[in-house]
């Protein structure tokens, strides 16, 4: 089946690049962008182009991988045609092909990617809708050639995995830099946080999160934690750990 990418971002680099890799060969690349645009279709060894009335009409799949904001705005630039339209977006709703394409869906890998790193795509839980079973079919087979953990879920159970992932990554990923931020500014390496890091996420294979939440905010120890806010000069800063202090004191609660 000859598949056509619709964005170069982080996600569409590294699912791109899987699928070349286990022989799902892409056959042309867009992106508003012509360094990225022709940097990613070099890799893949297809055409390319800036223009999304140029995008070729005879491939089965049109996978879109766009920012939100852009999305719906490029859909309605896309040649009609007999593919199946797919994005890979988390809180953008599938219906938003309807109107421009007959076979359409979702193909949404719940993971953190970087176009500079490879990751395990047989790991990668990937969340498929369709709007009819043939549909269905050709994504689901798609999806398991990439990885072993593929299931269905509709555009409203899929915008609160979205919002879930945003905390669990996004959130936490900005409080390491914020850490790393505290230790640059004494001259101690960022990198002494690491088998922490490791370990804090190694816990909760094996427990639930609230199970493996230790510190001082768990049983409110006002000293220690007024010492902390008094270290910190940012008042973000400040504001972010009285927050979180009290969030994870009030969850504690329920345990």
């Amino acid at each position: 089946m000859k598949i056509v990418l619709i964005g170069a971002g982080n996600l569409a680099t590294r699912l791109s690049l899987e699928m070349y890799r286990i022989g799902m060969p892409v056959c042309q690349v867009y992106s508003h962008t012509e360094a990225n645009a022709k940097q990613l279709a070099g890799k893949l060894g297809c055409p390319w182009t800036i223009i999304p009335e140029e995008i070729v009409e005879d491939a089965g799949l049109y996978l879109f991988s766009l920012k939100d904001a852009v999305l719906a705005e490029v859909i309605s630039r896309v040649p009609s045609n007999n593919g199946i339209w797919v994005h890979t977006a988390g809180s953008m709703p599938m219906d938003v092909f309807s109107g421009y394409a007959a076979k359409y869906g979702v193909l949404y890998p719940l993971q953190t990617f970087s176009k500079a790193r490879e990751v395990d795509f047989s790991m990668i839980p990937f969340f498929l809708e369709a709007n009819t079973p043939d549909v269905a079919e050709v994504l689901c087979e798609v999806a398991s050639t990439l990885s072993e953990n593929v299931r269905f879920l509709s555009s409203d159970k899929r915008k609160y995995l979205h919002l879930s992932a945003v905390f669990a990554c996004n959130f936490t990923n900005h409080i390491y830099a914020l850490a790393a931020k505290l230790l640059g500014e004494q001259g101690i390496p960022a990198d002494v946080l690491l088998p922490l890091i490791d370990e804090t996420a190694a816990k909760i294979h094996s427990m639930t999160p609230a199970q493996a939440q230790t510190g001082p905010a768990v049983r409110y120890d006002e000293n220690v934690m007024n010492k902390h806010l008094a270290m910190l000069s940012d008042s973000d800063m400040k504001s972010i750990y009285q927050l979180i202090s009290r969030s994870i004191h009030k969850e504690a609660q329920y345990e």
